[in-house]
């Protein structure tokens, strides 16, 4: 889900200012020329209806409001309009309509009571390159492909059963990232230990033994005559593919100019393609070499080689979307959950004694997490504060509906700010600050874990890995405090940069910790 959110998020920047304002007049000559008029294509956004139509920010000809997103958050400016035209309101974004809505009510309308109107993605020229358009669960239209692919993922992967059956992956990941901690502070127990590099490390691993059946630390990969070390896959697989989703390609602002060339973004992007394909392609062959007659199934792939029917390249991309998923996401909430735990030593000392009331002398599983009520407040209030996917993914809407009692035409496109709706004032308090207590009140907000935030979007769409990054993140938060106290270097407490247009912490937390025992 986090790499479609940067995809959105980086698209919305203004890194291509003087590009879109040349781009403009080129528009309007073609336009002309054409008969193609983006004055009639904005007065059917006014199609009259009982409902009043949804109010706009005022924004320049042909541009509309491209120009605005200054701020290299387009979620913050969107949540700064939302205060001043209410939480549902329409921007103009070169050739596109969109309604940007950034209030938990109308998101939920949005997403589950009129979700059968608007289930449909808009894909970036990028992601229809690295998704080969929708082949892949989160990024596909709510149709048959998604629903026989997304039940593949649950049965095997991340539904409720076989959480419990790959349970023993999720402890052992935890053991070796504890293990790490450990041995950093037995051998250099003043330095400030990185946990990105140990946390995301051991996720990937994960990842692979999930998918593959088996983490590995090299893998030779034919059609690149190479032999790719652990940490190469890593950037093909992960890193790569999250920096190639968010390239920007104005033609995304201006679809009508689609067969205008621009050759440089697209050979970045199929040139990232290829080298994921194939690591992809060789990592299915190896398993089908070291697994030949074997009847039993112990990875996803196995499970897919058995029960899916799709094509080659149906099967690589299904594999490679929890590899994917499952590195990034839960690294970003449980990242931040401890920053703000060193931060503030009160709240990591109530967090600590409340899971040894709970445990005692016992290491801390997933069997306590029903019982520990202050540790899920962690986890949903480091959700609410640092979203990590700000932007849920464009939809379009295939009929006229209402959302928030106002108008909505076909053709519209909705962008549900996830971060505004969670810095809302109307319904946090102090949004800005990180208050874990708030979570604590299940008489005022939502009972139901996934919709507190919806960091994991809700209904239909509803992120298939929800359950499993509640678990490992939770399990991973609580453990680590449980074996440690975490404290932050001096001048750190203010190092809340992201990474480029997303929730990406910038700089790893690097923090001082000691061991409790």
């Amino acid at each position: 889900m986090e790499i479609i959110g940067m995809e959105i998020a980086k698209l919305l920047g203004n890194q291509f200012g003087t590009t879109v304002a040349i781009v403009a007049v080129s528009t309007l000559v073609f336009m002309v020329l054409l008969g193609k008029s983006f004055i009639n294509r904005a007065r059917n956004f006014s199609v009259s209806s009982e409902a009043p139509p949804v109010p706009k920010v005022p924004g320049l000809p042909l541009l509309g409001n491209l120009l605005q997103l200054k701020e290299k958050k387009p979620y913050k400016t969107f949540t700064q309009w939302s205060e001043v035209h209410g939480p549902v309101y329409s921007i103009q974004l070169g050739s596109s309509n969109l309604v940007v809505l950034s209030n938990s009510d109308v998101a939920k309308e949005a997403m589950v009571t009129r979700f059968s109107s608007i289930s449909t993605r808009k894909l970036s020229n990028a992601l229809k390159i690295l998704t080969y358009d929708k082949c892949m669960v989160a990024t596909s239209d709510y149709n048959e492909f998604h629903k026989t692919v997304k039940k593949y993922i649950l049965t095997y992967l991340l539904g409720s059963n076989a959480q419990k059956r790959n349970r023993t992956i999720r402890e052992t990941m935890l053991e070796n990232v504890v293990g790490c901690f450990k041995t950093h502070v037995k051998s250099f127990p003043l330095q400030a230990v990185n946990f990105r590099n140990i946390f995301e490390s051991e996720l990937f691993g994960l990842a692979l033994k999930q998918a593959l059946g088996r983490d590995l630390q090299s893998l030779f990969v034919e059609e690149l005559g190479a032999t790719l070390t652990r940490k190469e896959i890593f950037h093909t697989l992960v890193l790569d593919m999250m920096e190639g989703a968010i390239e920007v390609d104005w033609r995304d602002f201006f679809p009508y100019l689609k067969w205008v060339p621009n050759n440089k973004v697209e050979a970045n992007i199929k040139k990232l393609d290829l080298r994921r394909m194939a690591v992809m392609k060789a990592l299915i062959k190896e398993h089908k070499e070291l697994n030949e007659g074997r009847k039993d199934m112990n990875s996803y792939l196995d499970f897919l080689l058995s029960e899916a029917k799709v094509t080659e390249t149906q099967l690589a991309m299904l594999l490679w979307e929890p590899i994917i998923e499952s590195s990034d996401t839960t690294l970003i909430s449980t990242e931040w959950a401890l920053f703000e735990l060193a931060k503030d030593p009160e709240r990591q000392e109530r967090l600590y004694r409340e899971i040894q009331t709970v445990c005692g002398s016992d290491r801390i599983t997933e069997d306590h997490l029903s019982q520990l009520p202050y540790l899920s407040a962690v986890f949903h209030e480091t959700l609410r504060k640092h979203s990590p996917v700000p932007i849920i993914p464009i939809r379009y809407v295939h009929e006229d509906t209402l959302i928030g009692g106002y108008h909505i035409p076909a053709g519209t496109e909705i962008i549900v700010n996830l971060y505004g709706c969670n810095r809302n004032k109307n319904q946090w308090e102090t949004p800005d600050e990180w208050i874990p207590e708030r979570f604590l009140d299940n008489n005022k907000y939502e009972s139901n874990d996934l919709f507190k935030t919806m960091a994991f979007g809700a209904g239909k769409r509803i992120c298939a890995g929800a359950l499993q990054a509640m678990l490992i993140s939770c399990t991973s938060i609580g453990r680590l405090v449980q074996e440690f106290e975490w404290k932050l270097q001096s001048g750190q407490e203010e190092d809340i940069d992201t990474v480029g247009l997303t929730t990406h912490k910038l700089h790893p937390l690097h923090a001082i910790i000691s061991s409790r025992e």
